[in-house]
């Protein structure tokens, strides 16, 4: 019998491409070099190329004719036109302007015509002068803002630069016995790292995807181990500045005193040196004192935690922090305000990502199912949301008092669980966390008592505990296998992709974790509940829908 092709090529530059086609894997590895994943369901799994993954694909050495061979070869049907121009014009951009060094001197050359329009665009002509017919002279502290504005107009610099070579750091990774366990990197976390130091002189800056649970971290250390030059780490918020050390003290072989925080409580230069983005981008009399210092090390590394934090205004000042290597990592590179692309000029091109589905099937995230229990309003809350101007009608369904006695029915069925209850508004989290008498953690909860309070929920001392949107981010409880969620950012990809990811390391028991969304019933926060749950449908999972005003039974995390 013949098989047909697997693949499917349309005009809106996405792929379907068929599961159950023998040809699936060969397929699913080429396509991946220069095509994102969209969605992964069970028979057809859809991809789109886009202008940053075809820039990915060229800084890796793909060629529009290796891209439009592999389309030919397994496609069903011809390939439109406008996907093969596309294609070739966008691949063609990278290489086509390039920064160098000449003379000493940072240069902008390339293409003559095209450094003359560039030459002449407004953001980037007061960063820029004349150096000569063919090149532009660019402000050297200006180099990160200059790659990103032209990224932004379509063009992608090929920063040939270089590096400077950070001070030697005598590190390397652990191989004796730790806690009764041989440490030891997972076979997708080296080929990140080798992945993240592959390109030659092009090399060693980029971006690793990879989901929450799945050891950023660890990636980030074997990076810093196979560098072994002095190393900078930027981290959301003090406690990650915390995890980090301890980490990088339990995965390396390296004195103690050698692994440096940078925070309010204490400012030592080390040569592995943890800091906050808030400090570098503190501001003082129109000076960033900390910034300014700290550019002073010789890094040989700058590893950006979170990084899809980057593209925000406050923190575009890190991007000029021009280290050897930078080393961005990422669940998610995710954001409403569409500017995911500026990484890419920023840090460098993803070098690595891997489905999240694909790392629960192997076994190396928790498998965990997802659900939206709906509740009713109650009569006067829906009087207030019926009234109300459309921009209060979100945090009024959002706030919907009803949602308490649903919470108490999960609490009631996962008593033997570690539980998350987490949310966006504070008044509704202190007043649920009265309730139910237990702590609550958020911005206002000073760091010291944050981590006690993370400490006794990771040795059992505590069962529940209900937090903001500060645990969205780099903190470490891998005991957790229960999330509640109550309200959140208005429909955020990125938010519910990080409150899933405070389950997904895996359970001790080898049992599921259960990510609950409550949401209002007939308002808008179920609306927007559609746009949050898109990323990790995309990524293979499902939402199963439960009405909190029917009888329901949970056991293990399924609904019976």
């Amino acid at each position: 019998m013949t098989v047909g092709k697997p693949l499917i090529v349309q005009s809106d530059l996405t792929l379907l491409l068929e599961v159950n086609n023998p040809f699936f894997e060969t397929v699913r590895d080429m396509i991946l070099r220069f095509a994102e994943l969209v969605k992964s369901p069970e028979h057809f799994h859809t991809y789109r190329i886009t202008r940053i993954s075809l820039w990915n694909a060229s800084t890796a050495g793909v060629s529009a004719e290796f891209i439009l061979q592999t389309m030919r070869t397994y496609s069903r049907y011809p390939i439109p036109l406008n996907v093969q121009t596309f294609i070739v014009e966008e691949t063609g951009k990278y290489g086509r302007v390039v920064l160098e060094k000449r003379n000493g001197q940072t240069v902008l050359t390339g293409d003559p015509e095209l450094v003359k329009v560039i030459g002449q665009l407004p953001a980037i002509r007061k960063l820029v002068s004349n150096h000569d017919s063919e090149s532009l002279l660019v402000k050297e502290s200006m180099r990160g803002e200059v790659k990103r504005l032209l990224a932004k107009h379509g063009y992608p610099v090929k920063d040939l630069l270089g590096y400077v070579q950070g001070e030697y750091l005598h590190v390397k990774l652990k191989e004796h016995l730790t806690d009764d366990r041989r440490f030891s990197l997972r076979p997708y976390q080296m080929e990140a790292v080798n992945a993240f130091l592959s390109g030659g002189d092009e090399g060693g800056s980029g971006v690793v995807v990879l989901p929450c649970g799945a050891g950023k971290t660890v990636v980030g250390i074997a990076a810093m181990a196979a560098v072994k030059q002095h190393t900078l780490i930027l981290v959301p918020n003090v406690v990650a500045v915390h995890q980090w050390r301890r980490e990088i003290l339990d995965k390396c072989e390296i004195p103690s005193d050698w692994v440096g925080e940078y925070t309010t409580d204490g400012k030592q230069i080390k040569p592995v040196l943890i800091t906050t983005y808030q400090m570098l981008t503190y501001q003082k009399s129109n000076r960033f004192p900390h910034y300014e210092r700290l550019n002073e090390g010789k890094w040989g590394l700058i590893v950006y935690d979170e990084v899809h934090l980057l593209p925000a205004p406050v923190f575009r000042l890190t991007a000029d922090l021009q280290g050897t290597r930078r080393l961005g990592l990422t669940a998610t590179l995710v954001r409403e305000d569409g500017t995911e692309t500026e990484v890419f000029s920023m840090i460098g091109p993803k070098k690595y990502d891997l489905p999240w589905k694909q790392l629960e099937q192997q076994g190396w995230i928790a498998e965990t199912v997802c659900f939206e229990v709906a509740v009713p309003f109650d009569e006067t809350t829906r009087t207030r949301y019926l009234s109300a101007a459309e921009r209060q009608k979100y945090r009024i369904a959002a706030e919907n008092p009803n949602k308490l006695a649903t919470i108490r029915s999960l609490l009631r069925l996962h008593q033997k669980d570690r539980v998350l209850i987490i949310g966006q508004y504070l008044d509704q989290l202190m007043q649920v966390a009265a309730d139910l008498n237990v702590p609550c953690i958020s911005g206002q909860t000073p760091t010291k008592k944050r981590e006690d309070l993370y400490e006794k929920f990771r040795s059992g001392e505590l069962s529940t505990l209900v937090v903001s949107k500060v645990a969205n981010l780099a903190v470490d409880l891998p005991d957790a296998n229960v999330a509640i969620q109550i309200s959140g950012s208005y429909g955020s990809r990125q938010e519910e992709a990080q409150r899933l990811g405070r389950l997904l390391r895996p359970n001790r028991d080898g049992g599921r974790s259960s990510f609950y969304t409550i949401v209002t019933r007939d308002s808008y926060e179920q609306e927007r509940a559609m746009h949050r749950q898109l990323f990790l449908i995309e990524q293979g999972y499902e939402y199963q829908w439960i009405n909190a005003e029917e009888s329901f039974d949970f056991t293990g995390g399924a609904v019976r």
